[in-house]
This record gives structure tokens, C-alpha cells and sequence, in this order.
């Protein structure tokens, strides 16, 4: 048997984080198995879903790196219409399903009374059974069609990360499975979807349990082997809530636009509800050798921003330097900073890399490079006044006069010349940086002068 597990995202908004998670470790499953990870589309909701959400789908997958395998016949639900329609035929013809002619006040005053009662909201009155006389046929009045849901037994599986979960089948309603227009609804689509898709194992969030029973009898009444459901639990922003749109980052482009690392984030959300013993920091390859469900925590898991970023800067450290300058133009070109050749930006990301969490602490890094910044009242005030502008135009006549232009060769100087000027390092360093860079927060100055080259440090020291 080939393992097939989906990624069924609906297209009414952007890809939200917790669906990211869901797609991780549906493809860390089907990959760990050398089977198959499948993209979705669920587009039945026709007044919600856009263009425009489809494509963030696509292209927040794309930026997370998560490959699917039916790249060339992603399967979009508005495209199985004939489909649904065919087997809600079938469950019609087997007694399965049953029109049901209900108006909205007489569900409502159902809804009311189950509330109270503390039972399934639909009564039934539709449904046939032998012997029953079934009301007379409103006129013109389309019917929906619901579902016939056995009434006695209960519902099990055996979740793959909740264990056995086992739903009285008292407890469920004959679920509608078309509206009165014809169309098909969400719990019936997705069953002959993952029917026809053959998907062999159901991972999603835990939000979806009360889904599960439905879904696993319909599939009992096509007659078709059931796919195992494991349910992943839900994250919680930093303060114990359920993520919200309004507080948290929850799409990845927010996650983007901070500077986060496609890797370091699929790295931080594998560690939401798994584990490997203490392992923190680790590649994809690393995460699909040793995922296992049965290591997915049932409780529900806590987002922490700092570790986020803690992990985001260690995947900064091993990610080579050209890749790196190649993400941080953009970056520079929204700061004014349009030409990277002289120094080479790879070589400048090389040396300041080690000092950032993220991306745009990066292209920050990167600026004074190219372009002075302008120092910080308290750093003037601190390690700048007269004496030291003086000094900084006796020492660019020692810069002047080097041969070689290299870090070692600058380095050389600051002892001689301190001890000529009767000073700490510290007199020299700190206004060397601030009349260079413009900061007082560097890299060793010797490797930045290095780098900037010397006709244009001589210029900024002298001006």
C-alpha cells in the first residue's frame, strides 16, 4: 500500500501558521514512508473563496519549501461537482440518504429545543423507517438531503495521536449532505475526495474531531476502506489564547516580512507538539528520519516568539553566505540601498551574520557598508568631542599610508598609535566606528574597514 496523506486548505483567507503545521507533519508522514503528500484545494464555500487565497496557498507553500506530489492536478472541489452528485445518487438509491423538506423555523425551534434537552439537534421527521408515515409534501419547497446516521452503536477509531476516541452515534444528526440548490456540503466532500484520492492517512487539526465520526460513517455506507485519522492539537499563541488574526502572526508572509527563515519556522512548528528527545535545532532531513505520531503530543502546544527567533539565528548561521545576500537585497533596496557590488554583500552578510536574529537585523547590519548611518545622539555624546575628531585625522594619515589593505595589516596600527596618543583601544575603536559606520556597535573595526575599502573609509573619516 502506498501511503497518501493530503493538505486540505480552504481558499477564504491566507495560509494560517497552524496549517503549515498540518501540512509539516502530513508531509513529514507520507515522505518518512516514501509515500505520497497531496495538495486540496476546498473551494465549496463559493462567496468566500478567491483567487486571491488560492494563490497565498500556493505561494506560502512554495516559501516553505513544502513539496506536494500532484503539482500538475492539485484537486480543487469545484471541479468534482458531477462527481458529488453521483455518489449522493447512490446513497439516495441504497437508503442511505433522504430528502428532508424542513423550512428554516422548524429547524430553529429544533436548535432550541436540543439545546435544552441536551440532544441532536435534527429530530428526524424526514427520515424514513418502515412503518412511519412521513409528513405531506410542502409545495414548492426544494429539499436537502441529509445523510442517514445509524441510530444505535457507537462510532470508534483509534486516533493515531489521541488515541481511541469513540463518539455515541445518538449523539450525531443526520448531517445535510446537499443544500436545497444542489450543491454538496463541506463533511460529505471531503469523504469522497479522500475517497477518490485514495488517502490513506487523515492528518489535521483537532478542531476537525467532531468532523471524523460523520465522515468515517459515510464512508461505512459508500463501502470503501476507511483511511486512519490522526488529530493534531491546536497552538496557542504566548499567552495561552487560541491564535488570533488580530494579535498574533499567523499567516507565513507575516513571518516572511519579519525576517524569518523558511527552514528555521518548518524547524520551530515541527517542535509544536513533537519531539526528539532535547533536539531543537535540526534540517527537514533530520525532522522526516524521525517523526513518528505516535511522538505528537495530544495537548495542545504554547507559540514562543523568542524561540523562534533563537532557532531563526542559528539556521541564519549555517545557511551559505550567497543564499543569505540573495534574500537580503530586497531588504536593502527598501532601505535606499540599490548597489552591493563594492564590497561584496555575501562578504559583508559573512562577517555580521553571527550577530542577528533575523533578516531584517541583517540587512540593518549590512547598511553602514554602503552607506554611513547616521550615529545615535548617546554615542556622540559618549565616545565623540574635538580631541577625537582630531585623533580620527591622525589616524586616517597612518590608514593612508598602508600598502596593503587588509584587515591584518589595520590591526597593526591601533597598538603604535595608541601608544604614540598616550590612549586606551577603546579611545580609538569607538569614534573609529562612529566616524566609519556611523555606530558604535560593529564587528572588530579592522575587519569592517577592511571590507568598506580604503579610499571611501579615508572619505567618511575626513569629512
Amino acid at each position: 500500500m502506498t501511503i497518501r496523506t493530503r493538505f486540505a486548505p480552504s481558499p477564504t483567507g491566507y495560509l494560517h501558521i497552524g496549517g503549515v503545521r498540518t501540512a509539516l507533519f502530513s508531509w513529514a508522514f507520507a515522505k518518512k514512508h516514501k509515500g505520497e503528500f497531496l495538495l486540496r484545494i476546498e473551494d465549496t464555500d463559493l462567496e468566500r473563496s478567491t483567487a486571491e487565497s488560492v494563490n497565498a496557498i500556493f505561494d506560502g507553500m512554495h516559501w516553505v519549501g513544502l513539496d506536494y506530489d500532484n503539482k500538475d492536478h492539485v484537486v480543487y472541489q469545484t471541479q468534482n461537482f458531477d462527481r458529488y452528485r453521483q455518489v449522493i445518487a447512490q446513497l439516495l438509491e441504497q437508503g442511505h440518504a433522504y430528502h428532508c423538506y424542513c423550512s428554516k423555523e422548524e429547524l430553529e425551534a429544533m436548535r432550541e429545543k436540543a439545546e435544552k434537552e441536551g440532544t441532536a439537534t435534527y429530530d428526524r421527521r424526514w427520515r424514513p423507517e418502515p412503518g412511519k408515515v412521513l409528513p405531506p409534501l410542502p409545495e414548492g419547497r426544494e429539499p436537502v438531503v441529509r445523510f442517514k446516521t445509524p441510530l444505535e452503536g457507537h462510532t470508534t477509531w483509534q486516533d493515531l495521536v489521541k488515541g481511541e476516541i469513540s463518539i455515541p452515534n445518538e449523539a450525531l444528526d443526520d448531517l445535510i449532505i446537499a443544500r436545497a440548490d444542489g450543491t454538496p456540503t463541506y463533511n460529505f466532500c471531503v469523504v469522497v475526495d479522500d475517497l477518490d484520492m485514495g488517502i490513506t492517512h487523515v492528518i489535521r487539526g483537532d478542531d476537525h474531531v467532531n468532523n471524523t465520526p460523520k465522515q468515517i460513517n459515510i464512508l461505512k455506507a459508500i463501502g470503501t476502506q476507511l483511511p486512519q485519522y490522526g488529530h493534531l492539537p491546536m497552538i496557542l499563541n504566548e499567552s495561552g489564547a487560541k491564535m488570533s488574526k488580530r494579535r498574533d502572526a499567523v499567516s507565513v508572509v507575516d513571518y516572511d516580512r519579519q525576517g524569518i527563515l523558511p527552514a528555521a519556522l518548518l524547524n520551530y512548528l515541527a517542535r509544536l507538539g513533537w519531539a526528539h528527545g532535547d533536539d531543537e535545532f535540526f534540517s527537514m532531513a533530520q525532522f522526516v528520519a524521525w517523526f513518528d505520531l505516535k511522538d505528537v503530543s495530544p495537548s495542545a502546544s504554547r507559540f514562543d516568539h523568542k524561540k523562534l527567533l533563537w532557532i531563526n539565528a542559528e539556521h541564519i548561521k549555517i545557511t551559505p553566505d550567497e543564499q543569505l545576500a540573495a534574500l537580503i537585497k530586497p531588504r536593502l533596496a527598501v532601505r535606499n540601498i540599490h548597489e552591493t557590488a563594492k564590497p561584496a554583500l555575501a562578504d559583508v552578510v559573512a562577517l555580521v551574520k553571527e550577530r542577528v536574529q533575523d533578516l531584517n537585523q541583517l540587512a540593518d547590519e549590512c547598511v553602514y557598508f554602503y552607506e554611513k548611518s547616521v550615529p545615535a545622539e548617546a554615542d556622540v555624546a559618549k565616545h565623540w568631542d574635538d580631541e577625537a575628531a582630531a585623533r580620527m585625522l591622525r589616524f586616517a594619515d597612518k590608514l593612508e599610508g598602508l600598502a596593503d589593505w587588509n584587515a591584518e595589516a589595520i590591526h597593526d596600527l591601533f597598538q603604535p598609535f595608541c601608544e604614540a596618543e598616550g590612549i586606551k583601544m577603546g579611545k580609538l575603536g569607538m569614534p573609529l566606528r562612529l566616524a566609519v559606520a556611523g555606530t558604535a556597535k560593529t564587528p572588530s573595526v579592522d575587519a569592517v574597514l577592511a571590507l568598506i575599502g580604503k579610499e571611501e573609509v579615508l572619505k567618511r573619516i575626513r569629512s
